[in-house]
């Protein structure tokens, strides 16, 4: 018999007291055995160690010291995961049901040179029983990044050989880290992908990244950044074409 393929999910928490058991209760209700689930706290100062010591029955490996930021944290997740596959679960958000877990290794296994499996997202309300906007996405075509299209990160998995080729996060970027390594692994190294039709994940409406305005155009101006650093030309009108899904998903 075939032994199964074993998935590392790295969960980053920084005082997230009053979510975390949400996310831990997710992890424990997938019906895919073979996880190895990784948690790295950034040292939190409220009850979040706590939570973590009464749910180390499902908890491969823990630890809890300062970091330079979340993708920082990210990185340190990813190096401690001896899984062949990464998945990052935040610590606010939860996955969508109990098969999640398996749905995405089955399309990792369909076929052996796919690098990375997607699927869609769901915005929702902090107790996670009100759908705000539904994230649709669709198969990557080569240029989709120039017009705006990218896959909803926390419904992102990767091979672990796909970091090691591809490299982790660039902890340079502070709001847009997770859109840069994206951009690199579709369109740079074009690595090959499945997306599967189907709600990966549900997140609450609090992602650092849209919290204010300040940090919408912080986080633009690392995306400009990035298609820069690659030499990839963006679409003059690609602001308009990444906002228009949004405002559609809204209505």
């Amino acid at each position: 018999m075939k032994k199964r393929q074993t998935i590392s999910i790295v969960t980053v928490s920084f005082n997230s007291a009053q979510t975390i058991q949400d996310t831990f209760d997710s992890i424990r209700s997938q019906d895919y055995e073979s996880i190895e689930y990784i948690v790295v706290d950034g040292k939190s100062t409220d009850q979040t160690v706590e939570i973590i010591n009464k749910n180390k029955d499902i908890i491969s490996t823990w630890i809890s010291e300062k970091d330079r930021g979340i993708y920082d944290a990210m990185n340190k997740g990813i190096n401690l995961a001896s899984g062949q596959v990464i998945g990052i679960l935040n610590s606010d958000d939860i996955y969508e049901d109990k098969k999640t877990i398996s749905a995405i290794m089955n399309a990792f296994n369909r076929s052996p040179e796919t690098e990375v499996v997607y699927g869609n997202l769901n915005y929702v309300s902090y107790d996670l029983k009100r759908i705000i906007r539904k994230w649709r996405t669709t198969g990557f075509k080569r240029g989709s990044f120039r017009t705006g299209w990218h896959p909803p990160h926390p419904a992102f998995f990767v091979r672990n050989t796909t970091y090691i080729k591809c490299g982790l996060y660039d902890t340079n970027y502070k709001l847009a880290s997770d859109f840069d390594f994206m951009l690199r692994v579709f369109e740079v190294y074009q690595c090959k992908s499945a997306f599967i039709n189907r709600v990966v994940t549900k997140m609450r409406v609090r992602g650092e990244s849209n919290k204010t305005i300040s940090n919408i155009l912080k986080g633009n101006l690392e995306i400009s950044r990035s298609f820069k650093k690659y030499n990839i030309q963006k679409s003059p009108l690609y602001y308009f074409f990444r906002f228009l899904p949004k405002l559609y998903e809204h209505i």
